[in-house]
């Protein structure tokens, strides 16, 4: 079973430069939602053959993630990608390869999972790197996975995310942040395990 994520407090300015590689510029606006968008699965398949033809057996896992991997849920036009390396503080191992086919690194996060991100070459991508094993990969997943199936927790979440929103903020971060509670509470319930789930787990303790 997959931990739920551990709560934090939202990162501080100083905490957000210092993950910034290059030039750090507010937002300082509301967020832009939109409605889902059904070309947004063939973006990610797009940048699914890039990635992969780029990086070839450096990709362990390459999945579509973020609200616009959710049909029926507003987002940010920006498509969230998940991609699981060995060893994502080994940027020499994929960065390189990355910025040779337009991607930009932009946040390299040391202390939180040795998280990367990278922008993509000719549409909004955010390109999340992980290494191998790392337990947000699979939170994220599951997170998706609960909002494709559970219509409450997905209006929830719209409802949530169109109040933060329609507020200024000075980064993206503070309004990713906000978010923090309602995930939590959705996540709560996205890995409880369901009831065939706890029947095979018996059902194996009860052998040994």
């Amino acid at each position: 079973m997959v931990d739920p994520p551990p709560a934090q407090p939202p990162l501080t300015e100083d905490q957000i430069r210092a993950a910034a590689v290059g030039e750090l510029r507010p937002h300082a606006a509301t967020i832009d939602l939109v409605e889902y968008d059904s070309s947004w699965p063939r973006l990610f398949r797009r940048e699914d053959e890039r990635i992969r033809g780029t990086l070839l057996e450096h990709v362990l896992q390459l999945e579509h993630v973020g609200s616009t991997s959710v049909p029926r849920l507003a987002a940010k036009p920006v498509i969230d990608m998940s991609l699981v390396v060995a060893d994502s503080s080994d940027e020499d191992a994929y960065v390189p390869q990355l910025e040779a086919a337009g991607y930009t690194l932009t946040i390299r996060e040391p202390d939180w999972y040795e998280h990367r991100l990278l922008k993509g070459p000719d549409t909004n991508v955010n390109l999340h790197v992980f290494s191998r094993g790392c337990p947000e990969v699979a939170r994220m997943l599951a997170f998706r996975d609960w909002l494709r199936t559970d219509d409450d927790d997905r209006e929830l979440y719209e409802t949530a995310k169109r109040e933060l929103a329609a507020r200024e903020w000075k980064y993206v971060q503070n309004y990713a942040d906000a978010k923090s509670a309602v995930v939590l509470e959705i996540m709560a319930r996205a890995l409880v395990p369901d009831e065939d789930d706890s029947a095979v787990a018996d059902s194996a303790e009860s052998a040994l």
